[in-house]
Order: structure tokens, then sequence, then C-alpha cells
């Protein structure tokens, strides 16, 4: 892990800020080198600052709030992870942040040792899906898949079909069931694409085809 891992705060509550840094830089290895209040702030200090490593991104926020933000950096700076703080508990916002570019989505009564395993997470994998996510991901990717028009990232059709399937509450048993294959063959998909698309967990597949139109909410 790098040593000084940089966290951008961006919330519309000084406050929040103010004690979300002082909590952060006691964190080994994580420094808060900038806080925002809204995104627009947070952009503008960019131009001027380097990007930080992390961003933790409230959604509710004038001028420019968290979807806009999310959906901003990820366009402009990819580098950035974003990962969302905030007290919107739906499904909406949560599947409104994952679509926008966040790698993960944490509410604000987070316990300071969930937070810091969050970071922990973010900086080493690149996500950290929590149960809520994780259920709100299994309740909504259960719909029927959306074809592709042309294999994405050099996927053959088999292993399309694989991910479509892993967007919904089957076990990687019934989805061999489903594909009338054996189960090793479903753990040579799973293992194939974990590797190829640098991912570590089902979820992780789950939001890749949800953000490159595999299935679609």
């Amino acid at each position: 892990m790098n040593s000084n891992t940089t966290v951008a705060l961006i919330d519309d509550h000084t406050l929040i800020r103010n004690a979300l840094k002082e909590l952060i830089n006691q964190f080994e290895d994580f420094a808060v080198t900038i806080d925002a209040a809204n995104g627009q702030d947070f952009i503008a200090q960019l131009k001027v600052q380097p990007a930080p490593h992390i961003a933790l991104v409230d959604i509710n926020m004038p001028i420019l709030d968290g979807f806009a933000t999310t959906a901003f950096l990820t366009q402009n700076y990819p580098q950035i992870k974003v990962l969302a703080l905030t007290v919107n508990d739906d499904d909406e916002s949560i599947i409104k942040m994952l679509r926008a570019g966040a790698v993960g989505y944490l509410l604000k009564d987070t316990e300071p040792a969930q937070l810091k395993t969050a970071l922990y997470e973010v900086n080493k994998n690149g996500f950290y899906h929590t149960e809520l996510v994780n259920n709100v991901l299994v309740k909504s990717l259960k719909q029927r898949p959306m074809p592709v028009s042309k294999p994405l990232f050099g996927l053959q059709r088999r292993e399309e079909d694989f991910l479509k399937w892993c967007c919904t509450e089957l076990t990687y048993k019934e989805i061999a069931d489903r594909m009338c294959v054996s189960p090793r063959t479903i753990d040579g998909y799973r293992d194939a694409l974990f590797e190829k698309l640098r991912i570590k967990s089902r979820v992780g597949l789950a939001l890749f085809s949800l953000r490159n139109g595999i299935v679609n909410l």
C-alpha cells in the first residue's frame, strides 16, 4: 500500500468534513489533502492541486450534487476512486451512484472501523461493497438480461451469457444447469473473467455487466 494515500472530502456540512478529516488523518497510510463544500468546489481545487487517490462524496449537495460530481470524475479523472458517503439508503440512489462510477457506497452512520476498512479495500482492490449494496444489486439485477450488440473487452459469447446469469440470484451450480455445462466449466468462466477483467468477486462481475450494458436496469 502507498505510504501516503490521499483522500478528498466532498460534503456541504463543514462540521462533518472537519470530523472526517480528523478521523481519517488518524488512519495509518491515509491523509486528507482536499475538502470541498460541493462538486464544483472540488473540481475547481483539482485544477490547482494534485488529484487524490480516493474521494469521499456526499450525494445531497448544492450547485453540483454527488451524482453529477461522480459522473464528471469518472469521465475526466478516472484515476480517482469515488466512495459515496451519504444518508441516502434508497435503492435508486445506490444504483445511480454505482452507474455514475462510484466504487463503493457507505452510509453516514457507518462505524469508524468500517470506514477504515472501506478506504483500505478501495485503495487495495479498487472497490468496497457493503451488504447493503450487495442486496440492492441482487434485487435490481434479477430482470431479464439485455443483449449486447457486439462483444465487449474481447469477451466470448459464453462468457457474456455467464455474466448475465451472474446478475441473478442463481448459485453457480444452478447457472451451470441453465447453461447445460458442468460446474467445473462455470468455475473456468468465472476465473477467466476475474483475470481478464481484473475483478475479484461476483458483485464486481455484476457491476461490470451493469456499467457496460450487458444487463439493463
